[in-house]
């Protein structure tokens, strides 16, 4: 650890954390989080492409793990509300910010996987 303190024999390896925010939909996920509380509809729409077993399955194994809380409201039908925990929105700015990125150089990416494939 950062403070010269051993980590508890129980604390999950760094590459288990990295593996947690580096999932492909996690990230989205946790990225949309961090503009606010969403519903499994609102997420659902907003990510291109992911089914919802594996959207289910992505805010569960995120709420496991202490990044996203679930809220169920008393209504009929039931609302259900997915949530950054306090710890996980010091992610937001690192998310953000590699999202940007990853918009600003995909066409570099591109160039280069077609230069390589075509080598």
């Amino acid at each position: 650890m950062d403070n010269g303190e051993t980590p508890p024999a129980d604390a999950c390896s760094l590459r288990e954390v990295l593996d947690l925010v580096g999932d492909k939909w996690a990230v989205r996920v946790l990225v949309r989080l961090g503009d606010g509380p969403r519903r499994f509809s609102e997420l659902e729409r907003a990510l291109d492409g992911v089914s919802r077993r594996m959207l289910s399955l992505t805010l569960r194994g995120l709420e496991r793990n202490g990044l996203v809380t679930r809220k169920v409201y008393p209504e009929v039908p039931p609302r259900v509300e997915y949530t950054m925990t306090a710890h996980a929105a010091e992610l937001d700015e690192p998310l953000h910010a590699l999202s940007a990125w990853a918009a600003k150089h995909r066409s570099k990416v591109a160039e280069a996987r077609k230069a390589y494939d075509f080598a």
